[in-house]
């Protein structure tokens, strides 16, 4: 609390009109992206983009957040190296930065040390907090943190001096000539659509978690912070939307009490990969551990 009024006294929101022109014009041209899905767009390039989006998205959730922001589990290098293309190809900044600042959110939740203060409303958690400058504090917090488990992690480090060059490419290039080359689809549909569009809807899905899960649901594990269980962020984001239960077990690779993998498309992607060998080590919380917690901070009338 302290940390949240003192800092507000003599901060102001210094708006980056670079990102607001970008996110508008990615945000227009998506919009033509659905036209083409209802019209002109050939099924088989709808079909390969919902599936090269959902795949992409494991990116984020099993490997930015699960793996390497929370270790929850520990992954062998063919595995890192999959996981790692996969989030390069979401266009949501190198891994070092995205761990960073979702390591600060976790130490410093809904202060102004929080990347996306769910506190100041809606849609600066959504997706505000990108269209104007970190607060002093995100910066000054994050300097603070240990990230050394990620300078020692050739993969991350690799994609960190190289991202500006390959990111873009992987992101906006190469997706929409694969619809082209084998389906013959309109070279300007397929970029549309499994670009940009499959950009945007990533983009969203990502910003659900910070907005929606820290306002709307159910508070089951803990009924005094914000984050909340949301079944609709759940589904839209792989399974993150038990937030609830996430901010208070973090280090779970589940990030749900449930593995119910029709709500938690990530916890299936971990657990496949567990059984040929590629990921191991994966922590869980004991059943007794998850009752008492229930029992001691939880809403009682969920």
């Amino acid at each position: 609390m302290f940390l949240r009024t003192i800092t507000s006294k003599f901060y102001s929101d210094q708006i980056v009109w670079r990102n607001v022109f970008l996110l508008l014009i990615l945000h227009i041209i998506s919009l033509q992206g659905w036209y083409f899905v209802l019209t002109t767009a050939k099924w088989p390039t709808l079909i390969y983009g919902f599936i090269f989006g959902a795949l992409t998205g494991q990116g984020i959730t099993v490997g930015a957040h699960r793996l390497w922001a929370h270790r929850c589990y520990k992954a062998k290098l063919p595995l890192r190296i999959f996981l790692c293309f996969l989030q390069t190809v979401t266009l949501q900044n190198p891994l070092y930065e995205w761990v960073r600042d979702h390591r600060v959110h976790h130490k410093y939740t809904d202060t102004n040390a929080d990347p996306h203060n769910a506190t100041r409303g809606f849609f600066f958690s959504h997706m505000g907090w990108l269209l104007v400058r970190k607060h002093p504090d995100v910066i000054a917090k994050g300097k603070t943190l240990d990230l050394s488990d990620l300078q020692e992690d050739p993969v991350v480090m690799f994609q960190k001096k190289y991202y500006k060059i390959i990111a873009p490419v992987l992101s906006l290039v190469i997706p929409a000539l694969i619809p082209w080359y084998f389906f013959g689809e309109d070279l300007y549909v397929s970029w549309v659509t499994t670009c940009v569009l499959r950009y945007v809807i990533t983009l969203h899905s990502t910003w659900a978690v910070n907005s929606v899960a820290h306002i709307w649901g159910t508070k089951p594990y803990d009924k005094n912070i914000k984050p909340t269980e949301n079944i609709a962020v759940a589904i839209v984001a792989y399974g993150e939307g038990w937030h609830n239960y996430h901010h208070v077990f973090p280090w779970d690779y589940k990030a749900a009490e449930l593995g119910n993998y029709r709500t938690n498309l990530s916890t299936a992607f971990i657990d496949f990969m567990a059984k040929i060998g590629w990921a191991y080590d994966l922590k869980s919380v004991s059943p007794e551990m998850l009752r008492k917690r229930k029992m001691r901070t939880g809403d009682c009338d969920y």
